[in-house]
């Protein structure tokens, strides 16, 4: 599976699903960075068959309305230190991003 995380998913994210077998980027290490445009994020994931995994709500509605990006996963969930799994509630081993696994 190729994803791509946009600006406001962590790098730690991204090495996670690396480590996992995903084949993960990060939208800071492709286009324009940062600076990149919804549209041209959407496109670029659409054209590379790739997941977006976001935080950006626009992606959702972009997603319903137009059908672009035609994979995204929107995180709604702040960000939480990568062992504090057990304070919210995964049980001890748990990996919560097992269904991102390489196909």
């Amino acid at each position: 599976m190729r994803v791509l995380c946009d600006v406001h998913i962590p790098f730690r994210l991204v090495n996670r699903l690396r480590e996992m077998g995903v084949d993960a980027t990060h939208v800071n290490r492709v286009l324009d960075g940062s600076r990149t445009t919804d549209a041209a994020i959407c496109a670029f994931v659409d054209q590379g068959g790739m997941l977006l995994i976001t935080k950006d709500g626009d992606f959702r509605d972009s997603h319903y309305l137009r059908g672009s990006p035609a994979r995204v996963l929107r995180v709604t969930l702040g960000n939480q230190p990568m062992d504090s799994g057990a304070r919210n509630g995964w049980a001890a081993g748990a990996r919560p991003c097992a269904s991102l696994q390489a196909e």
